[in-house]
């Protein structure tokens, strides 16, 4: 295949990676996902990245709809390869993309799942062994010995079965012999120093004698200043101070001197360069000896290593994934026909303590917590009666209102993190989660740019994927942060019609719900509620949101942190202002709440 026809490779990469390693070595590369031989090639990392997806996903990289979405994919991959136990895993996680059936997402969600459970079931001291392995292999950059070690390592920590199944029926013996030749054999059959010590006592001899040859010159002042009165004297010092120099046998030198020298220099140059050249065939024929014992070393296990070669590097992918599964808590979700619905999903982008919400758009059968369940949202009896649990079943579109920083954004960034996730076959941040087939996953953060130019883009970006027919999920962002209010209601109004109309799914957030035309039976309006002050007068938000309620944005609450925690008189007046534009009665209570809590 010619590297111009990878996506992304043009005449001058090409060109480059062609000087560089070469045609072979690059289309290596690029279909074994080498991020890092792409980048010591010269490629910028971030390029390397795109060409691999692309080549190695295409299909799945189609998925993305928007640069949001892309966005909210490249973090969800950068945060999975922290758990790496390679840089080539790293590498390999940073280029998976969406898979295209649902029998590949199947099978690499078994692979990932069981690696969690293998590695949630070995003690620490098993973690550490395969941790230091595998760290052995990356100095040795994954060479086919360091695999064959990282394999017998593995062997070593008793690891069996599951995940490492792979390695079960390895010869140990056979392998150790193919570690040991693989060490000390290059590509090119030459033998390292170490392997044999008859072929390193011959090349300690040869490199003497090319040391004399070399210096030749001095050779023949340290024989002169021996006192040597004739040619005769002169040789037979010469034949003495080689074999002691070199470590040679006398009668080995005197058959490699000169008969026919013009004089003591032309003697000493030809009778070394003769003994040299005599001890460079016995290096080579003894080097040909070892490495075709070492050949038949390898080539008896080589069955062996080329099943280790391969195994640990999937082992090594498997386990990262496995261990950033661990690390976050994630579940297998059930991959549906349609729908897309989550019980107790968490942002993975959101740190510290999280609050797990519920939520659904589509057909699904999934229950929500139940009142008395730990996990359910935090909210007071009298809401958890009004809100029920339970998502609905069966709208295509959800218009999410609610309060100000009431994580509207953040939930839609959430069902994406679901979406994107159950795409790749990986787990996801949630107890329960049903997952449909999507084509093109649509998210659209909020841009606030009130200009002619953002909305064009907006509609150019996210309406094409949705007049498709295919199986689209929208999820959008304030659409009043991008045109007038007015306007952008019906502009909503027309994105929700469409959505319905071409059986996509779609989450739209907005403030503007009080201005939507009676919506079509397939949707409903969700809401957020801010619930007060806390008594440090942070606002206090209940993140689970009310299925078939409009939330408010309760401006008070801020107000009533403005006024409590204004600087001066005068600041204090200006923002009291505003409490009897949005309330005055409200603010007070708010901060009567606040200061009863703080007592």
């Amino acid at each position: 295949m010619r590297l111009e026809d990878y996506w992304g490779v043009g005449p001058k990469t090409s060109e480059r990676l062609r000087e560089s390693i070469g045609v072979e070595a690059a289309v290596a590369a690029i279909e074994d996902a080498d991020i890092r031989a792409l980048a010591d090639a010269g490629l910028p990392r971030g390029r390397a990245v795109r060409i691999l997806r692309r080549a190695n996903g295409a299909d799945g990289i189609e998925t993305l709809g928007t640069r949001d979405a892309r966005d909210v994919y490249d973090d969800l991959l950068s945060l999975a390869s922290e758990y790496a136990l390679t840089r080539h895993a790293a590498d390999r996680v940073r280029v998976m993309t969406p898979l295209s059936t649902i029998d590949e997402r199947e099978t690499r969600l078994d692979r990932v799942l069981d690696a969690r459970d293998a590695w949630l079931g070995l003690d620490e001291a098993a973690r550490e062994a395969i941790t230091s392995a595998f760290d052995a292999y990356d100095r040795e950059d994954g060479t086919d010995r360091a695999a064959v070690e990282t394999a017998l390592e593995l062997r070593d920590a008793g690891l069996r079965g599951g995940t490492f199944a792979a390695l079960d029926d390895l010869d140990d013996d056979a392998l150790q012999a193919a570690a040991e030749a693989l060490g000390t054999i290059d590509a090119d059959g030459r033998v390292a120093a170490g392997a044999d010590e008859e072929l390193d006592r011959l090349r300690q001899r040869r490199d003497a004698v090319a040391e004399l040859e070399t210096n030749a010159l001095d050779v023949l002042e340290s024989i002169r200043e021996r006192g040597v009165r004739d040619f005769e004297e002169f040789r037979a010092a010469f034949v003495e101070y080689v074999a002691s120099e070199a470590d040679v046998r006398r009668g080995r030198v005197e058959a490699a001197v000169a008969g026919d020298a013009h004089d003591e220099a032309d003697f000493a140059a030809t009778s070394l360069r003769a003994l040299r050249s005599e001890l460079d065939d016995e290096v080579d024929e003894r080097e040909a000896t070892v490495a075709a014992q070492l050949e038949e070393s390898i080539e008896t296990a080589r069955e062996g290593v080329e099943t280790a070669v391969s195994a640990v590097s999937d082992i090594a992918l498997d386990l990262s994934l496995g261990r950033f599964a661990a690390a976050h808590d994630l579940t297998r979700p059930r991959l549906v026909d349609d729908g897309l619905a989550v019980v107790g999903a968490r942002n993975l982008t959101l740190s510290g303590e999280v609050q797990p919400v519920t939520y659904a758009i589509g057909d699904h059968d999934l229950d929500g917590p139940s009142a008395g369940d730990a996990s359910a949202p935090r909210a007071d009896a009298s809401t958890r009666r009004e809100s029920p649990q339970t998502p609905p079943t069966g709208d295509r579109v959800a218009v999410l209102t609610g309060a100000n920083s009431g994580g509207k954004t953040t939930l839609l960034e959430t069902l994406a993190q679901v979406a994107l996730l159950a795409a790749m076959g990986l787990p996801v941040p949630a107890s329960d989660a049903a997952v449909g087939r999507f084509d093109t996953i649509v998210f659209h953060r909020r841009h606030a740019s009130f200009n002619a130019g953002v909305l064009e883009s907006t509609l150019k970006s996210i309406v094409p994927p949705l007049s498709t027919g295919e199986r689209t999920l929208m999820l959008v962002d304030e659409f009043e942060a991008i045109t007038e209010p007015g306007r952008a209601a019906d502009l909503l109004n027309g994105l929700v019609d469409l959505t319905v109309d071409q059986e996509a799914l779609g989450v739209y957030v907005t403030h503007l719900a009080d201005d939507l035309s009676p919506l079509p039976p397939e949707a409903r309006i969700d809401g957020i509620f801010a619930e007060g002050l806390t008594e440090d007068l942070a606002l206090e938000v209940d993140y689970q949101p009310r299925f078939g309620t409009v939330g408010k944005s309760t401006p008070e609450f801020i107000v009533s942190r403005l006024v409590a925690n204004a600087r001066d008189r005068a600041e204090r007046r200006g923002f009291e202002a505003l409490a009897a534009a949005v309330g005055e009665e409200a603010v007070q209570r708010t901060l009567s709440d606040a200061q009863w809590s703080n007592d």
